[in-house]
């Protein structure tokens, strides 16, 4: 509305720098606002530790993992680290399908159930060589799950686990990113 019209002519201004696809895909990953999603409510009423892992990084790490899990045990001569692997990469690879989050295929899993299944195969992936008994058959493939399970836990105790559409594990729906965890 106000303009200072002085001596000097007034230049039109510069038009922003088209933004790239990495860079913006990298910012992307970054965004911990609310439009990268609605925050899942702590596991047990708190959280754990500082949750740092974006939700997209995970979800990749989750498909990656999961994929780990059923070539090792396909790798591996022994029946059993076979079967362990594919189950557990499958197991991992399916509910990453299935979760309320960008990733996926369909919003059908709550943020949290996926958490809490995190949890559960990355567990069953560093005890199945033992339980099951292949860790002295098949040692590289026992401890390569053992270390894909570590893995698998250590990423979920970090990532800032976002839902998509609002879906928590109790069924409501809650939209308002204030309200959840507070």
């Amino acid at each position: 509305m106000y303009q200072f019209q002085g001596s000097e002519p007034l230049l039109p201004p510069v038009p922003p720098r088209p933004e790239g696809a990495v860079r913006r895909e990298w910012r992307r990953l970054r965004d911990h606002s609310a439009a990268a999603g609605i925050l899942s409510r702590p596991l047990f009423g708190t959280l754990p530790l500082r949750r740092w892992v974006p939700q997209d990084v995970h979800s990749v790490l989750d498909y990656v993992g999961g994929a780990a899990l059923a070539v090792v045990g396909s790798a591996s001569g022994d029946s059993t680290a076979k079967a362990a692997g594919w189950a557990l990469g499958g197991a991992a690879i399916g509910v990453s399908l299935f979760t309320d989050y960008r990733l996926s295929l369909t919003k059908l899993i709550p943020i949290e159930a996926h958490e809490l299944a995190d949890y559960a195969y990355g567990l069953g992936a560093i005890l199945a060589p033992f339980v099951l008994g292949y860790a002295k058959r098949s040692p590289v493939a026992a401890a390569l799950h053992v270390l894909l399970g570590v893995k698998v836990l250590a990423a979920s105790l970090v990532t800032d686990y976002r839902c998509q559409t609002g879906m928590h594990l109790g069924g409501e729906l809650a939209t308002d990113p204030e309200g959840i965890g507070a």
